[in-house]
């Protein structure tokens, strides 16, 4: 089930660049489009700024430089599209919080009109623009299987406009509008969305699950998405220091960490159906993930856990482990 092809010495080591020029990454080559570069202003650690560059860059090469990038408004438009200036190195089109999926299947029914069908087309926003400003317009690009790679950069908040809960926002989670007070502090349990599972649903012809602590699969995976036709969906985990209350050095290792506790699997799916997960090399309480982040400090007391809550969420991603077989076995991490 583990992707070996994008990574074939299972080893963390940043684009592979201890493996054979075949096997690097597009971010270890010195010809890297640099789709986003130096001038935006995103915060020191920004998983997104992160995780939106090896996206663009990984599908210019794919697409060979023939592409179009629709942004939602949202951080990444913010940081990076100051108004005169731009630190895109694309085309590039704003479109509103909302109808960045819409816009995007306009510019695709364009270029095939025009017969240049070889251009292809991106969209991408966060989760506030995804999972509900826009998720009506994401559903019908889904329905119609319209001809677009949307990729959704998950901070799990609204952080361009002061951290408020989002439906990707995790339970327990401190956030402007899910304040760590009363019976329940930080967002509730049973609320919230899963996009990549609603996204299965519609039987779109690809569906993966990605973070930016893995750049060989993060990568495998857009290459992928670009070699078919038709609706795609990719889900990147990009944590946020700013909202996640963690130091900017830590962006990778929670992005990793997410993924070894169980809270954020790892999957690909193909016409509504999983058909590769990434197995877990060392699983991880989720004590280990939410500690280091201050939005869930409220979770702990002298370093203890305060109450129940914290074994719910390991309940959660002990789901997620059994969902995907993601110990390969039916053992649950302890």
């Amino acid at each position: 089930m583990k992707n070996t092809q994008a990574n074939p010495k299972g080893i963390y080591t940043i684009s592979n660049r201890l493996g054979d020029q075949a096997n690097r990454a597009v971010q270890a080559s010195e010809d890297r489009p640099n789709s986003l570069t130096s001038g935006h202003r995103a915060c020191q650690g920004c998983g997104e700024a992160l995780g939106a560059r090896i996206v663009v860059d990984a599908a210019l090469r794919a697409a060979k430089g023939q592409i179009i990038v629709v942004n939602a408004t949202g951080c990444l438009e913010v940081f990076s599209t100051p108004y005169p200036e731009t630190a895109w190195q694309t085309a590039w089109v704003h479109s509103l919080f909302g109808n960045a999926p819409a816009v995007a299947t306009g510019v695709a029914a364009a270029m095939e009109v025009k017969g240049r069908g070889n251009v292809r087309v991106l969209a991408q926003g966060g989760d506030g623009s995804t999972t509900d400003i826009g998720f009506g317009c994401l559903s019908g690009m889904f329905e119609r299987n319209d001809d677009v790679l949307y990729v959704c950069y998950d901070n799990q908040a609204y952080m361009n406009t002061g951290v408020q809960r989002s439906s990707a926002t995790p339970p327990t989670a401190r956030t402007a509008t899910t304040p760590p007070v009363g019976s329940e502090p930080g967002n509730v349990f049973g609320t919230g969305k899963n996009v990549p599972l609603i996204a299965m649903a519609h039987q779109i012809p690809y569906v993966a699950t990605a973070t930016v602590a893995d750049v060989q699969d993060l990568e495998a995976k857009v290459f992928k998405a670009m070699s078919m036709r038709g609706a795609r969906y990719l889900h990147v985990l990009v944590p946020c220091p700013l909202g996640w209350g963690s130091p900017p050095r830590e962006t990778i290792n929670l992005a990793r960490l997410a993924v070894q506790c169980g809270l954020f699997p790892l999957f690909e799916a193909e016409n509504g159906t999983v058909t590769r997960a990434t197995k877990i090399r060392q699983p991880v309480p989720v004590e280990n993930y939410l500690k280091p982040q201050r939005r869930f400090a409220h979770l702990f007391k002298g370093g203890k856990p305060v109450d129940d809550r914290l074994a719910r969420m390991q309940e959660m991603a002990d789901a997620n482990i059994s969902r995907f077989n993601l110990l390969g076995h039916e053992e649950t991490c302890k």
